[in-house]
């Protein structure tokens, strides 16, 4: 939230200018684009009448919001004679069962506002069916959660991921229309990365290369540290991968399993952001770093 809309909501309402798309996050459950907003339903009926639908069909949908005004403890029966009423002063061609436009209505801080529409889809959640994956690898959520941090807005952005492994960072990331490349010492991942990707209709250069060896330049680099016995990093190792993308990187996102503060200021990095994720006794931090 911090990152996507430039703060850290206290309810589970945002109301922000910004506009995204709520299938990005695996934590936006929906929008409306609020075209209306009124302090009373009638108010607000009235405002609808001016709408004018043409051409498409369309459904008003109430959004519930876990308000605990008199509107929200009303029950179903309420709900649906609101979208009715709502629907009959609209100007156009109503469609319960496939309208073309959804609108939404819902109750904030007493105001009731109307808008477009638009529910979340768990795409994070269809990408964990991919034909390769590793136990240690992030989870496709987090994964999706971590490409959010680092590339808030994806307009002009060159990303790279320098330690893809098997690519869960890359598809959620090209599965957002995010510009990434990827990388691996390893020519053992190289292989089902490629796959992955290709298994959702996406596509992006994934290439064998050590990140102390990438020479282009980029405006993000997300990486998640090698931890497991089979990835055993140095200090030095550490200190080197950091030292290389603080090169060609303007931003990066680092996911660690260890402490890192001291490697990340003497390599001359500013740390602006972070968050820990935990399960169980298991916790991993995302740091971001300018």
């Amino acid at each position: 939230m911090r990152s996507l809309f430039g703060r850290e909501p206290q309810t589970s309402i945002v109301e922000s200018h910004v506009k995204i798309d709520p299938s990005r996050s695996p934590f936006i459950k929906e929008r409306i684009s609020v075209i209306y907003e009124e302090e009373s339903l009638q108010n607000l009926l009235k405002q609808v009448e001016s709408l004018q639908v043409t051409g498409e069909t369309y459904k008003v949908v109430y959004v519930k919001n876990g308000d605990r005004s008199k509107t929200e403890k009303a029950g179903f029966e309420n709900r649906r004679a609101i979208e009715k009423d709502i629907g009959l002063h609209i100007n156009g061609v109503a469609d319960l069962h496939h309208p073309d436009r959804l609108f939404g209505v819902m109750v904030v801080n007493g105001r009731w506002v109307f808008g477009d529409y638009v529910k979340s889809e768990p795409v994070w959640l269809r990408h964990q069916q991919k034909p390769h994956s590793y136990s240690t690898a992030l989870n496709t959520r987090m994964a999706r959660a971590v490409v959010n941090i680092a590339v808030p807005n994806p307009s002009g952005i060159k990303a790279i991921d320098p330690c893809c492994g098997i690519g869960t960072v890359l598809v959620e990331a090209l599965s957002m229309g995010i510009d990434i490349v990827g990388s691996d010492r390893n020519p053992l991942v190289l292989g089902g990365a490629r796959e992955n990707i290709a298994h959702f209709g996406l596509s992006s250069e994934v290439k064998l290369a050590d990140i102390r060896d990438v020479t282009n330049q980029y405006d993000v680099a997300i990486i998640d540290l090698p931890y497991n016995l089979c990835s055993v990093i140095t200090l030095e190792e550490k200190t080197e991968m950091l030292q290389s993308a603080r090169r060609f990187a303007k931003k990066v996102v680092v996911v660690t399993v260890e402490p890192i503060d001291e490697i990340l200021v003497n390599t001359g990095f500013v740390i602006m952001n972070r968050a820990a994720v935990k399960k169980g006794s298991f916790t991993r931090e995302v740091i971001v770093c300018k």
